[in-house]
């Protein structure tokens, strides 16, 4: 059995034996509780009826006469309560009435009338001055049949002169603690099986590091000489890589998943739209009426196209935990670069690309590639939300040991309810010229390129007008 295997089961065996004592417990203790709420209702019961026939006394005699039609009337009645999916139709209470002498003066269910229950521990405790009650079954033997007792004294001129006493079925709270019972153990379960998810995942963890451990020891066998910087950074470097690992791990199938949803999600509705057009394509109409449906068959294939290596392109990027090559980046002749390229993109919408009069000489350290295609979003997200006659202003500003590519339109700016979201993947805003949406990929990818270049990425309203992309990042050393 492999050391992995063996603290798997490990674990999940304490886990089980804690869950097992735990369930015990609290399946034994549920029906006290129950009891003990069914109890103490039954002593207020008690005590409102004894009030009651106290207060219909004549000539210091006990007057029970009054409560055989009550009784009788609330038998006959028939109700429906919904109680948390339980209904109840009819009373079960049950109560009788005993003089100082334990002789039965009334008994709701007329079976007890006369009966001497002296001997019973409800009325001997209760005329006795003390708190009576018991639980005692109709027939002997089944438990099934059990009836809670409750009593209490009934006192004329501060003497004990009788007991009422009021009695509930057990079989009729019974149906709560059997379900209080099954809820418990579904939830005894659903942990076992989420512990048994969490005994795996620790599993690979514990197991993990001893075989870093073992490398580790190899690694120093075969070293000639006594390094300790040397030693210190290859430990260093196997932490990181054994961190990755695991993260990945763990994160692979959520973030496959969110993909493959979301794509599907996208997708959707272009496909829709081929779909439609090509189904009309398939019958005859004036030769006007299917350019434009072709035409529309390639606008979204474009689209979906458009989307799928966005998307790849996105993915590739996500999966690097760093640069793998790292080369001085000048700012100042990138942003002189991308400006003069967006300007034949701007041009043909009345757009002007302006660069700030002073851009400082300032170099960063990252990848020269994807710093030009962050940058060339933002610039690109400006364009498509200014109008004709509005210009898009790119400029660089230095404080402390970072430099701001700044990015400024004169458009609409950002709603309300998009501030919070512009950088999430797949959320896009409308176009002020066309009223469509792109991808929703391309600020995603200039926050991932910040993330990569220790930088930060933001997009917020401007003083006046418009809207303000920012990608900082930290000064080369």
């Amino acid at each position: 059995m492999t050391k992995r295997n063996r603290i798997f089961i490990g674990i999940l065996l304490v886990y089980a034996l804690g869950v097992g004592v735990l369930m015990l417990r609290l399946l034994e203790d549920i029906d006290p509780r129950y009891r003990e709420s069914a109890e103490e209702s039954l002593v207020e019961t008690a005590h409102l009826l004894a009030t009651l026939v106290e207060q219909s006394e004549q000539d210091g005699t006990l007057d029970v006469a009054g409560l055989a039609p009550l009784f009788q009337s609330l038998y006959a009645k028939r109700f429906e309560a919904d109680i948390y999916g339980f209904i109840k139709s009819r009373v079960e209470l049950r109560v009788y009435v005993t003089d100082r002498h334990g002789r039965v003066l009334y008994d709701s269910t007329g079976r007890n009338e006369n009966a001497n229950f002296l001997h019973l521990r409800d009325v001997k405790l209760t005329l006795e001055g003390r708190y009576g009650a018991r639980t005692t079954p109709d027939i002997a033997g089944n438990h099934r049949t059990a009836v809670m007792y409750v009593a209490a004294p009934i006192r004329l001129r501060n003497e004990i002169v009788g007991v009422v006493t009021v009695g509930k079925p057990v079989l009729s709270f019974g149906q709560f603690i059997e379900v209080a019972r099954r809820k418990t153990l579904l939830v005894g379960l659903t942990s076992v099986a989420a512990v048994l998810l969490l005994a795996v995942i620790l599993s690979v963890w514990l197991v993990r590091p001893l075989g870093l451990i073992a490398d580790y020891v190899r690694y120093v066998r075969s070293q000639r000489g006594f390094n300790p910087l040397r030693l210190a950074r290859r430990a260093a470097g196997m932490l990181a890589a054994a961190y990755d690992e695991m993260r990945d791990a763990i994160a692979g199938r959520n973030y496959v998943a969110d993909y493959v949803q979301t794509l599907t999600h996208e997708v959707k509705s272009p496909l829709s739209a081929i779909r439609g057009a090509s189904e009309l394509l398939q019958e005859p109409m004036p030769e006007a009426d299917r350019q434009r449906f072709l035409g529309n068959i390639t606008r979204e294939t474009q689209r979906i196209q458009e989307l799928v290596d966005r998307m790849l392109e996105l993915a590739s990027l996500e999966t690097r935990r760093r640069l793998d090559h790292v080369a001085p980046v000048a700012l100042r002749p990138l942003v002189q670069e991308i400006a003069e390229s967006a300007q034949g993109i701007a041009a043909p919408r009345q757009v002007a690309v302006v660069l700030d009069a002073a851009l400082p000489d300032v170099t960063v350290e990252g990848d020269a590639f994807l710093l030009r295609r962050a940058v060339t979003n933002l610039v690109d997200n400006a364009i498509d939300f200014s109008s004709a006659g509005q210009t898009v202003r790119l400029g660089l500003t230095r404080h402390g040991r970072h430099v701001d590519v700044v990015v400024t339109d004169q458009g609409p700016g950002i709603p309300a309810y998009a501030e919070g979201r512009v950088f999430e993947k797949f959320y896009s805003l409308a176009r002020p010229h066309s009223r469509k949406k792109s991808t929703g990929l391309g600020l995603a990818f200039v926050k991932e390129v910040a993330g990569l270049h220790d930088g930060r990425a933001a997009l917020h309203n401007g003083p006046e007008q418009g809207a303000v992309a920012t990608l900082s990042l930290p000064v080369a050393r």
